[in-house]
């Protein structure tokens, strides 16, 4: 393999122990290219993962697929390790700080953030798994709080804004609950407009229903029920019907039967070439191959909005998985808008600004809410 400066992803090295290894350079696998010394863990892994593969044939591509699990699914945080020498650990700690200096703290950089907004208007996007709800075993158990709730409803009643959930459309909206707001389940393949109509400054949100991957819905739920069959024999797998794409998630499963979860799934996604594996925080996902993502739902939002080539317009994501990066390098792309990563731990990453758990984007939303409502109360006290 020739040494090239490119970053290899967990799709790339998944889609690769599944015996198809994808050209670099197409779209349907970008990535951003690293940013300073936090990547240089990761490009170890996944150019170790492809050695692999060339070497080991197809018992390397299992080893290869979980030793992308792991990478993609950390299960410690670096402060708790007790067992680490002082030499490792100074080694860590600089990487995080190398880290934080390339995606400082969006609340300690927060008025940077609302000056950049100056003359234009804000239009949020959010995850929702490990943005606004803390990640747990059971997903049917994923719910918000009823503060984070309130972070929310405050921040669209200021401000377009929009769910991005590798969810279901009707799951993520049961535990949201706000009428107000767009959603966009399956990583934006289901997408529909607010019910309750909030007033926006630029233009009023119609609402809108898109299913780019209609036609797939008989494919994803006959390889959910295959995958229900298959992964009964592994304890703690549990896969979940996203409507638009099937996910299996492994955090509940034994480490030592990753390997074992991993060829189950490849034995039923093997009969299905036109979908394709994706991978998050400790969950397999079952997509169809059409180039829709999270960074196409948001570039399709805008423009419903009317927001399509502005440029008085900020958008803002915030999210933690694989799967929000889509979203990040859109923004990084269009040189226009604010990418925010959730994470306790450094990530290779098209985010700007960083912040470290769920309870830090409440604090981000109630801050940005009381801004917006300083500000227009200040426009007010001026046009009187």
């Amino acid at each position: 393999m020739a040494k090239q400066n490119v970053m290899v992803t967990e799709e790339m090295a998944i889609t690769a122990a599944a015996g198809k290894v994808p050209n670099a350079t197409s779209t349907h696998f970008s990535f951003p290219p690293p940013r300073g010394n936090s990547g240089s863990v990761n490009f170890a892994n996944y150019k170790k993962i492809l050695t692999q593969l060339d070497l080991n044939g197809s018992g390397g591509r299992i080893n290869a697929w979980v030793d992308s699990m792991k990478a993609s699914s950390p299960t410690h945080i670096k402060s708790s390790s007790l067992l680490v020498s002082p030499i490792a650990a100074s080694h860590d700690d600089e990487e995080y700080e190398n880290s934080m200096k390339q995606q400082p703290s969006a609340l300690k950089m927060f008025d940077e953030i609302t000056a950049a907004s100056k003359g234009k208007q804000i239009v949020m996007f959010l995850d929702y798994d490990g943005t606004l709800s803390p990640i747990v075993d059971d997903p049917d158990r994923a719910f918000m709080s009823e503060n984070m709730r309130s972070a929310v409803r405050e921040v669209a009643r200021r401000f377009p804004t929009a769910i991005v959930s590798g969810r279901c459309r009707d799951k993520v909206y049961n535990f949201v609950q706000l009428a107000e707001l767009y959603y966009a389940g399956s990583h934006g393949m289901d997408i529909e407009g607010p019910a309750k109509q909030p007033k926006y400054t630029k233009a009023k949100a119609k609402a809108v229903l898109f299913q780019p991957a209609s036609e797939f819905l008989p494919m994803i739920d006959a390889v959910y029920k295959a995958l229900v069959t298959k992964t009964e024999s592994t304890p703690g797998a549990r896969v979940e019907n996203n409507k638009f794409c099937a996910s299996v998630h492994y955090r509940c499963v034994d480490e030592k039967k990753w390997g074992a979860l991993a060829e189950q799934v490849r034995s039923v996604l093997k009969d299905y070439p036109k979908l394709r594996l994706t991978q998050g925080r400790k969950v397999l996902e079952i997509r169809p191959t059409i180039k829709w993502d999270k960074g196409k739902a948001l570039e399709f939002l805008l423009d419903s909005l009317g927001f399509a080539d502005c440029n008085d317009v900020l958008p803002i994501y915030i999210g933690d998985d694989r799967t929000d990066e889509d979203a990040f390098k859109v923004l990084r792309d269009r040189g226009q808008g604010i990418g925010i990563l959730v994470s306790k731990f450094p990530k290779e990453t098209s985010a700007s600004y960083s912040l470290s758990e769920p309870a830090e984007v409440m604090d981000f939303l109630h801050h940005l809410a009381d801004w917006k409502c300083r500000l227009s109360l200040k426009e007010r006290a001026r046009s009187v």
